[in-house]
């Protein structure tokens, strides 16, 4: 009695941000809760990013076979160097040199569990910065910004996406936003929720407005190359000369493999802008005491990088291509969605709900979980990237599993539309 009456002093005295109630996985499985278990069809999962699980998107076997070749090995059953293997951290430089005007060396790379990790290792640096430090993060986004934002007491600040000009960041906004205590800006490219590509004059007015305002640039580019429109996929790095950048990726959806959870952090910083500052001192103190990725695999990323071949890659994207094509004419087929653009890359579209044409639906998030009641279908509702009444749909499924999952959103649609109920 005595315990359970004292004191602790470790209660944590505040509320958490809202927006650790918003994570897209708590967000989907509270969907998936509402699935009605008498329904004996097979769910369609268009609220994930993650289409590894059907057979059409397997990995290379070129992939698996340096897994495999690193496991026998019995040469990496040990712990890895603190800041990941130079032999992989120096194949993720080449790699990624590729598309740069200039090479970046592997002391440019840290290698991370999963982009994620990236996220949370930035972050925590940036918190070092002082006490008011904010980063401008992109409307809709990738809510795991903010949660770890606020776990590491940094202030969010949100600007739009501009839907009428291919969801390109409000540059303006971002000028009027931004203060003294400012320290980065977050763009998504390819873009999660929006599936946009942004051209190289875009990309470069964003590196001329961090320099205006001094600050740096996180690229997260975890959807690199997954492109299938007019404007080809240029890395943020290109424009590290005007502003420094930082990018964030991983092998997780251009191989397929999310599960494999190997990412990393680059620095693009030609003028050592990033080194004065100090924050690479705290990025490397930080992945000395957290886990990078398991040794095996880090030992298997060189023979990735360098034996898959290019035609893996255009079969991804020539899915992704036909499953866009699917998806967009369906849904345009449907009165109360609407797409103000198609997607040229990454795995997702955005859509826009018209909730004045249908019965009984009030929100995106009641529309969702009615949809997994009635017709075993999950989508993520706009509310957990940044946008209520709009809706997040992937389509980087099998694609008979796509059209089956746009015709019961169709069927449920045509049920809930307003007057047509008894």
């Amino acid at each position: 009695m005595e315990n359970a009456s004292r004191k602790w002093r470790f209660q944590v005295d505040s509320e958490p941000n809202k927006s650790i109630n918003l994570s897209i996985y708590a967000v989907l499985d509270m969907i998936r809760q509402s699935l009605d278990k008498k329904d004996q069809r097979i769910v369609v999962p268009l609220g994930y990013g993650d289409p590894s699980i059907f057979p059409c998107y397997h990995t290379d076997a070129a992939a698996e076979d340096a897994i495999a070749d690193a496991v026998r090995s019995a040469k990496f059953n040990s712990y890895s160097p603190s800041l990941g293997m130079p032999e992989a951290r120096r194949a993720v430089a080449v790699h990624l040199s590729r598309d740069l005007p200039y090479s970046l060396s592997a002391d440019d790379v840290y290698l991370t569990a999963g982009c994620v990790q990236g996220i949370q290792t930035l972050l925590t640096a940036l918190s070092f910065c002082g006490p008011d430090a904010n980063v401008l993060l992109p409307r809709p986004g990738f809510p795991i910004y903010e949660m770890r934002a606020d776990f590491a007491h940094i202030e969010t600040r949100h600007f739009n996406l501009l839907p009428e000009k291919n969801w390109e960041v409000d540059l303006d906004v971002v000028e009027a936003l931004a203060d003294e205590r400012t320290v980065a800006l977050v763009i998504i490219n390819p873009g999660n929720p929006c599936g946009s590509v942004y051209s190289r004059e875009h990309l470069q007015k964003i590196a001329e407005t961090a320099s205006k305002l001094g600050i740096m640039v996180i690229s997260d580019e975890v959807y690199a190359n997954l492109t299938f429109g007019c404007n080809p996929f240029v890395p943020m790095g290109a424009f590290s000369s005007i502003a420094p950048v930082v990018t964030l990726g991983s092998i997780s959806k251009k191989w397929v493999v999310p599960g494999w959870r190997f990412g990393w952090i680059v620095l693009n910083d030609p003028h050592g802008i990033l080194h004065q500052s100090r924050i690479v001192e705290r990025i490397k103190s930080y992945i000395t005491f957290t886990m990078v990725p398991a040794t095996f695999i880090q030992a298997a990323i060189p023979q990735i990088l360098e034996t898959t071949k290019d035609d893996f890659f255009f079969r991804i994207n020539n899915m992704l291509r036909e499953a866009v094509d699917t998806c967009y004419e369906g849904v345009q087929e449907i009165p109360c969605i609407s797409c103000p653009k198609k997607p040229e890359g990454s795995m997702f579209m955005i859509v826009k709900l018209d909730l004045s044409l249908l019965e009984g639906i009030e929100d995106d998030c009641e529309f969702c979980v009615q949809l997994a009641k009635e017709e075993s279908v999950i989508i993520l509702p706009g509310a957990a990237v940044g946008l209520k009444n709009w809706l997040r749909i992937s389509f980087a499924i099998d694609i008979e599993a796509l059209k089956e999952g746009i015709r019961r959103l169709k069927a449920f649609c045509q049920r809930h539309v307003r007057g047509t109920q008894a």
